[in-house]
């Protein structure tokens, strides 16, 4: 009885242990997509256990007629596919602010906040090196936030040193 006990304690034990995540303590890189011409951000991601995290992402846009940032942070949870493969699933929100400049020397400005979800794959090579792409819906509250409908689909490709 005590070999079986023993043998079931270390089976559940490796299952659990060859189960476990190994995402990275700390990773930062860019996020490279287009959402509301805010392009590329910075993105750092931080593990808070062994199977979540929070990321932050601060993109901006500088042009001759065009000026903006926008700040979002989520937490996610990680999930294996196979080996290097994980999957991811997240909830989160942010800031953002605009000003475009228009032809009729006027300005238009706006400063907004917004809700946001977080789907995506992503692979971790064996060098320190992170690559995902994750879709963010996101929803926005501001006077003219998002234009027409408040709704915004941000789709991206990361990539990220891991630390």
């Amino acid at each position: 009885m005590k070999k079986l006990l023993l043998l079931s304690v270390a089976i559940f034990g490796f299952t659990f242990i060859s189960n476990a995540q190994s995402i990275s303590d700390n990773a930062i890189g860019l996020r490279l997509g287009d959402s509301d011409a805010f392009g590329a951000e910075v993105s750092y991601q931080r593990a808070l256990g062994d199977n979540n995290r929070l990321e932050v992402d601060f993109g901006w846009r500088n042009g001759r007629d065009y000026d903006g940032f926008k700040l979002a942070g989520l937490y996610q949870w990680v999930f294996p596919l196979d080996g290097s493969f994980h999957w991811y699933v997240g909830a989160g929100g942010g800031l953002g602010s605009y000003s475009i400049d228009l032809s009729n020397n006027r300005d238009e400005t706006d400063t907004f906040l917004f809700a946001a979800g977080d789907i995506g794959i992503e692979y971790n090579f064996e060098i320190p090196l992170l690559i995902s792409l994750d879709a963010r819906p996101e929803i926005g509250f501001g006077d003219d936030a998002y234009d027409n409908d408040d709704l915004d689909f941000d789709i991206a490709l990361s990539v990220r040193y891991q630390f």
